[in-house]
C-alpha cells in the first residue's frame, strides 16, 4: 500500500473534552471553509503553533470566537460561555485537527498579501527628495 490508499480514508476524529461535552473534532469541510477564512482573516497573520491567545481574544475576540465555532460545528453561544482555559485549548485542538487548511492554503495566501502589501509601501528611488537630515 502506499500514501495514496491512505488518503481515501476519511480522518479520524480527534475527541477533546470541553464543558462536560465530548467534541470530535474533524478538518473542515470544503461548505465551512468560506465562513471561516472570512472568521480568521482579521488574525490569520497572528497564528502560529503557539499563538498568543490572550492577544488574539482581546484584539479579535469576535473573529477568534467564530473560527472556533465553525470548525466545531457549536453555536457561536457556546463558544462564547467557555472558560477562558477551556477556549484556548478548544483553539489548539482546532489548529491542530486544521493545521493542512493553515499551513498549506491559509499561509501562503497571507504571505503573498504581505509581500504585495510591502511592494506597495516601497518608495522609489528615482525623484525621490531628499531628505533634510
Amino acid at each position: 500500500m502506499d500514501n495514496d490508499t491512505f488518503a481515501a480514508l476519511p480522518p479520524v476524529p480527534l475527541s477533546v473534552e470541553i464543558a462536560g461535552e465530548r467534541i470530535d473534532l474533524t478538518p473542515l469541510k470544503v461548505g465551512e471553509v468560506p465562513a471561516f477564512a472570512r472568521a480568521v482573516q482579521p488574525i490569520a497573520a497572528r497564528l502560529s503553533a503557539s499563538p498568543d491567545w490572550l492577544a488574539l481574544l482581546a484584539e479579535h475576540g469576535e473573529a477568534v470566537i467564530a473560527a472556533i465555532a465553525i470548525a466545531t460545528r457549536r453555536p457561536v453561544d457556546w463558544v462564547a460561555g467557555l472558560d477562558l482555559d477551556e477556549a484556548v485549548h478548544l483553539g489548539e485542538a482546532v489548529l491542530g485537527v486544521n493545521a493542512d487548511f493553515f499551513i498549506r492554503r491559509l499561509l501562503p495566501s497571507v504571505t503573498q498579501a504581505a509581500a504585495r502589501i510591502g511592494q506597495t509601501l516601497e518608495i522609489p528611488t528615482r525623484g525621490a527628495i531628499p531628505s533634510n537630515a
